[in-house]
């Protein structure tokens, strides 16, 4: 600690490093950047991952398996217990369980799934049930209406398992 540092008063911000301002600065005549090569040149940068010649890691690594991200179908999840807080006889869609704050992703597809608990009497809305999710919601005296992505409801049953 010097008198300088006891006269900032605790500022927020660090004094900024001038470079180039002469030998005497610490950081003078080469401003840091060496001698010769790449980085001492103006306008230079190194895309990321550089390694300095050395073969980098992401090509070190051996790849494995098949990622299906770009064709992957999202859902919005959500399990069978969290629907207790709908009254009973409610009719359950994804715009209701946002509008509840249940989920908070919104893809335009909508999954139930069969954890936990129902005691109400609801009809759920979704794409997508799983075996369990119907069995408990069944159990409940509720009902379980397929729809398809724009909303429309599917008369065929086999959509219903996922």
């Amino acid at each position: 600690m010097d008198l300088r540092e006891v006269c900032q008063k605790g500022t927020k911000y660090k004094t900024r490093n001038r470079v180039g301002r002469g030998v005497g600065s610490g950081n003078g005549k080469t401003s840091g950047r060496g001698h010769k090569g790449l980085g001492q040149r103006s306008g230079s940068s190194r895309r990321p991952g550089y390694e300095g010649g050395q073969m980098p890691i992401y090509r070190r690594v051996p790849k494995r398996g098949f990622k299906n991200a770009r064709f992957r179908t999202d859902y919005t999840t959500i399990n069978v217990g969290a629907l207790d807080v709908f009254e009973d006889g409610a009719v359950v869609t994804m715009k209701a369980v946002l509008e509840r704050g249940l989920v908070s992703i919104n893809t335009p597809l909508f999954k139930l799934l069969g954890n936990g608990e129902l005691t109400r009497k609801l009809t759920v809305q979704a794409q997508k049930f799983s075996k369990t999710a119907v069995a408990k919601i069944e159990g409940a005296g509720g009902t379980c209406v397929v729809i398809d992505a724009r909303g429309n409801e599917v008369t065929d049953g086999s959509e219903a398992q996922a």
